[in-house]
């Protein structure tokens, strides 16, 4: 089900009317009409698929039930990755089965080795990245004594299922949601007027900002082959910002929705494009994927604690694992390696932590140095979004030679329908100023005029343009969808 559709809009008050007045006096059946609802929110997209959430939770919960019990380390250990095994063999099969498979072929046949072998017609099930890593988080946390495993299955099976976050994040630890299926929850109209304000802030990222920014990126990357230098970095800045409004957009939805039914989920995403530099771009984006890496992978493995050489390979590891947590393509691995070495000069030089406040802060515009920072940052993030957004690392490599080469200086018109390109741009800037004005807070809206007049204005406005560009035809999937 999506957030942007007839279906969702119908979905979601209802589950309210139910959540609050006819399950309210009892906590339990509470949780238990979460996980119905969290299970006809994913069974809407494919029924079948509710067996694999089923048992991973069936798994995780029996896992972290016995290493409570357990005390001899060996047998933790083998609780410890049966859990790790099952999860991401899962995870594996239904993501990378073909291409390790397709690579396994290639590389054989670089040898002169014919090998014959059929890839499998793989449907991968959407958000299983996002609640894999988060059952994961529980029972490593389980395992580290961090976390007390909890005995209600129920309110294990809401947090795993949660369906505001359940398909594309933001991936929540078990430490802080986990705890708030076990409490009575009371209705604040305050704190549900603030979801509100965040969920229309995200419906306007999705359909006003990455929709539309999707037209003009889908454009020219599916027939870059006929467009200038120039008008390849246009594609790549309205990708860009597509991505950005839309993975963002669903955070906010999913972050505003659970403050409808009392639950508080973590910031994923504070205003990344105003970063100085790399190391704080990646504090500010998929901060919930971010931090999951730092805490599960880059900090066992050593973290920055040992010489240059452990630090390099740390660095290189999580990126690069990042990346291909994105998706089975050379290109994703491609784009998480150049980010490690955006990365690695700030690291090395002890840089990487220079740029903690917000840009800017307290003033209403930034210094030239601090311009000059933004845009830097900026210029590399759109570079390595090119092979994010390409269909093969021919295809990335090809469209760089283009913008490198001397058609960067010929503007070609055949793409665009002028006045509506313009207005389009003129959203984003729209778009960029709201973002600005609120990068203090944790989304864009939040900071809003107490004047009750202007507010009013400002909402007619969003809602205005969310209805104007909507498209009522062929809802669009948020991207995340896919990884």
């Amino acid at each position: 089900m999506l957030f942007n559709s007839i279906d969702f809009a119908i979905f979601l008050p209802i589950v309210f009317i139910l959540y609050w007045f006819v399950t309210n006096k009892n906590l339990k059946l509470q949780n238990f009409l979460i996980v119905a609802a969290s299970y006809l929110f994913y069974g809407w997209w494919d029924w079948r698929f509710l067996s694999l959430i089923l048992f991973s939770t069936v798994v995780d919960y029996t896992i972290g039930r016995k290493l409570r019990m357990e005390e001899n380390q060996t047998k933790r250990k083998i609780l410890l990755w049966t859990s790790i095994l099952v999860n991401l063999g899962f995870l594996g099969f239904f993501k990378y089965y073909n291409f390790f498979l397709d690579n396994f072929i290639t590389a054989f046949s670089f040898f002169g080795t014919e090998i014959k072998a059929n890839s499998l017609n793989i449907i991968l099930p959407v958000g299983i990245s996002f609640y894999t890593f988060q059952t994961l988080s529980y029972t490593i946390d389980v395992y580290k004594r961090n976390l007390e495993p909890t005995k209600d299955f129920i309110a294990f099976s809401a947090f795993v299922s949660f369906f505001p976050q359940l398909v594309a994040g933001p991936i929540e630890r078990a430490t802080n949601l986990l705890p708030q299926f076990y409490k009575k929850r009371t209705f604040e109209y305050d704190k549900a007027v603030d979801g509100m304000r965040q969920i229309l802030w995200g419906l306007f990222k999705k359909i006003v900002i990455a929709d539309t920014c999707a037209e003009y990126a889908n454009l020219i990357f599916n027939n870059s082959a006929d467009y200038s230098g120039s008008t390849l970095v246009l594609g790549a800045l309205f990708f860009t910002f597509q991505i950005y409004g839309d993975f963002s957009g669903y955070s906010d939805i999913a972050i505003g929705t659970s403050r409808l039914f009392g639950f508080n989920l973590k910031q994923n995403f504070a205003f990344p494009y105003f970063s100085r530099d790399l190391a704080e771009f990646w504090r500010r984006w998929h901060i919930s994927l971010s931090t999951w890496f730092r805490d599960y992978l880059y900090i066992p493995l050593g973290g920055s604690r040992g010489g240059t050489w452990m630090k390099v390979r740390n660095t290189f590891i999580i990126f690069i694992v990042s990346g291909f947590w994105h998706g089975a393509n050379w290109t994703f691995i491609i784009w998480g390696a150049l980010n490690a070495i955006y990365f690695l000069p700030l690291m090395l030089t002890n840089n990487n932590r220079n740029n903690l406040e917000t840009v800017a802060h307290g003033r209403l515009l930034p210094s030239i140095k601090e311009i000059s920072l933004m845009l830097l940052t900026f210029s590399l993030t759109v570079f390595a979004w090119i092979f994010f957004r390409a269909e093969s690392v021919s295809h990335a490599l090809s469209i760089i030679g283009e913008i490198f080469s001397k058609s960067i200086l010929s503007f070609q018109t055949s793409w665009t329908n002028g006045y509506i390109t313009i207005f389009h741009i003129i959203l984003v800037l729209f778009f960029v100023i709201i973002e600005w004005i609120n990068r203090d807070y944790e989304f864009g809206l939040q900071r809003i005029s107490n004047h009750t007049f202007s507010r009013k204005i400002v909402y007619f406005l969003i809602v205005f343009l969310i209805l104007f560009t909507a498209d009522y035809h062929s809802k669009q999937e948020f991207i995340y969808f896919q990884f």
